[in-house]
């Protein structure tokens, strides 16, 4: 499969298949970078497809004390569901479990969405009726007494019904080392594109899947035309110099986002080049059928 040709990388005439989502987002901030890193990551786990984890989520990006409400360092982290109803009691469960208990930990809403979830207004009852109310610039917190001090906490955070899951990238090299070469390269380039997560181990999964399987009851499976092991026994998507296969898969608060962190990550890969990254890049799609938002790869090329 030939089809576009930038700085000897081929890129596939397809197109990534995307879905509405609702997405929400905090700010969490702490002592230090250190701790408020290890909230949003304690929070952000166990959420990388909705198929399994009911969420998708991932640290969007860190933030200065000198941008953040409390002037301590802080870390900005996304969560998106299939309905705001999800949205919303995956947020507050795992706010509750993750960010309420991790040291010296606050909480800020950072999505100007058209709903809003009722964040600290759900978790101040842990206060056993300490808690006090407290109102900033029109905006209304929670002081939760715990053994460190207080869990301050905006009473409400935005979400948007406007949010895109699924955009992606398929990036095909001769071998292991090579492709994930690419990949990682990829990876930094949408970690700084804002508004974004990549909410797989590293922003990588080697499992891309289908939709259905040959066993009954199982929703997805492995997507056996790009697995290089299966290349004589399937119809193979894959041409015979490709050896290894990593998706990228991307979810945004908007349309433009995941659009921008397809461009960002195409740029990187074909500025590698297919000597030392990938031969070759695609993307998943259903044929156009499931999702409305469709990123065709030669509109998005450097």
């Amino acid at each position: 499969m030939q089809g576009i040709v930038r700085n000897g990388v081929r890129i596939d005439e397809s197109f990534a298949e995307a879905f509405p989502m609702s997405g929400t987002g905090i700010l969490i901030t702490g002592p230090n970078a250190k701790w408020a890193m290890i909230a949003a990551k304690t929070m952000t786990g166990f959420a990388t497809s909705v198929i399994g984890c009911g969420c998708e989520a991932g640290v969007d990006c860190e933030v200065s004390p000198e941008e953040t409400p409390d002037g301590r360092p802080g870390v900005r982290a996304l969560l998106f569901a299939m309905s705001s109803k999800d949205a919303e009691k995956q947020l507050v469960n795992r706010l509750g479990q993750c960010v309420l208990t991790c040291p010296g930990s606050a909480v800020y809403s950072t999505v100007k969405g058209e709903f809003e979830i009722k964040v600290g207004d759900a978790v101040r009852q842990f206060g056993d009726k300490w808690q006090m109310s407290k109102a900033i610039d029109g905006r209304r917190f929670w002081r939760i007494p715990v053994m460190d001090g207080e869990f301050f906490c905006e009473s409400k955070v935005g979400l948007t019904k406007k949010s895109v899951g699924g955009g992606n990238l398929l990036v095909m090299g001769a071998d292991w080392e090579s492709t994930m070469r690419a990949t990682e390269a990829a990876v930094a380039a949408i970690d700084a594109v804002p508004d974004v997560i990549q909410p797989f181990p590293g922003g990588i999964v080697r499992s891309g899947s289908k939709v259905g399987s040959q066993y009954k009851g199982m929703g997805a499976s492995t997507n056996d035309a790009y697995c290089p092991t299966l290349r004589g026994v399937t119809k193979s998507a894959l041409d015979s110099d490709v050896g290894c296969v990593l998706e990228i898969v991307i979810d945004g608060l908007t349309d433009a986002a995941v659009s921008a962190a397809m461009r960002a990550g195409l740029k990187a890969i074909i500025e590698m080049g297919p000597e030392k990254g990938a031969k070759r890049v695609g993307a998943g799609n259903y044929g156009g059928k499931l999702g409305p938002f469709h990123y065709h790869l030669k509109d998005l090329l450097p």
